[in-house]
């Protein structure tokens, strides 16, 4: 693909960066906290799609590129390949996790019972416009429950192994140091199972819904119940170069199982993500349960919904698409003059 090389608009491209850090206005270690405060749900997506963990650094990704999500995540990911890579967490089991919200839409009664925990699922969708007239909204404080939820949660699928409806795969004894890791080996197909699970944790969330609501509306091979999904905090437990684990502290994470019926079993997709974020989760999931036997070219093809739901290279694909091509495209108008002149010269009587 040819460009043109720009000469002398140097000035004109840092007086329209400088345009565009007037509008943002400055940014303030407050504004960083506001940000955090008031949107840590955008603040939880950005960080899974850069596959990042730093609330801090994500807040600051979002006020210095406008709330542009794209930008953000581009920032936040080209961050993350300067820092240094001390260790490799110990493995995470569900049962472990410090559990904020469970539920499962396959079975009213699960192990532990259901948690609903901070949700807008089952409220009226109403704007609070007396705030735009000077009248604060307040939320209305918690009820206590009599008796506190355990923190600790089993596992809904392997209840369900107990009791023979559906197969878990063996034990991954894979060594921490041996896992194959996405932000160093390139994507490729057919994708090794490590490779797919973290593409599709730091995926762009909008892309994983367009193509999961695709196979949730009949154009996939199944369609998902939502067997667990669960909000919690992860335990991040780390070797010291002593030998001694310890605990660096906690992180939000999302993680979802759905499950169709496969003969006389049940089938699992699964997916998990950093910070909160139920609706990437779940689409995701639907993907992965789809993506066994998947047509070549179709949404859940497992080849077609890694590439397309990468938000930095997809964006960046698509934007290049503003910068200089006179080149190719004073070659395709050069094309178009010769072919209307051959035309023409065909069409002229012979003298």
């Amino acid at each position: 693909m040819a460009y043109v090389a720009t000469r002398g608009g140097e000035r004109a491209i840092e007086q329209s960066e400088r345009l565009f850090r007037a509008e943002m206005g400055t940014i303030t270690p407050e504004r960083i906290c506001e940000i955090k405060a008031s949107m840590p749900y955008l603040v939880d997506r950005v960080m899974g799609e850069a596959s990042l963990y730093d609330e801090d650094i994500a807040a600051l990704a979002l006020a210095q590129t406008g709330g542009e999500l794209y930008e953000a995540v581009l920032v936040l990911r080209a961050w993350r390949t300067t820092q240094p890579r001390l260790s490799v967490a110990e493995p995470i089991e569900q049962e472990t996790l410090f559990t904020h919200r469970r539920l499962s839409a396959a079975f009213k009664d699960i192990p532990g019972g259901q948690l609903l925990g901070p949700t807008l699922d089952y409220s009226h969708r109403l704007l609070a416009t007396q705030v735009l007239t000077g009248e604060a909204f307040e939320p209305v404080p918690v009820e206590p429950a009599a008796k506190a939820a355990p923190a600790h949660q089993p596992s809904v699928s392997a209840w369900q192994a107990a009791n023979d409806l559906v197969d878990l795969p063996d034990a991954d004894t894979t060594l921490s140091e041996d896992i194959p890791d996405i932000t160093r080996e390139p994507l490729l197909f057919p994708s090794k199972r490590a490779h797919t699970l973290q593409s599709l944790a730091r995926a762009e969330t909008g892309g994983v819904l367009a193509l999961g609501y695709a196979a949730m509306r009949g154009y996939g091979q199944s369609h998902p119940t939502v067997n667990e999904l669960r909000l919690a905090e992860a335990e991040i437990v780390v070797t010291h170069p002593k030998g001694t684990k310890f605990s660096a502290g906690r992180v939000k994470v999302s993680q979802a199982e759905v499950l169709s019926k496969k003969g006389e079993k049940l089938e699992l997709g699964f997916a998990a993500t950093l910070g909160w974020n139920e609706v990437k989760v779940i689409a995701a999931a639907t993907l992965d349960l789809n993506s066994a036997g998947a047509p070549k070219g179709s949404a859940t093809e497992e080849e077609f919904f890694l590439y397309h739901t990468e938000g930095v290279e997809s964006s960046g694909f698509c934007i290049h698409f503003k910068l200089p091509h006179y080149v190719t495209f004073q070659s395709s108008l050069d094309a178009m003059r010769d072919a209307k002149a051959r035309s023409k010269q065909q069409k002229e009587p012979a003298q």
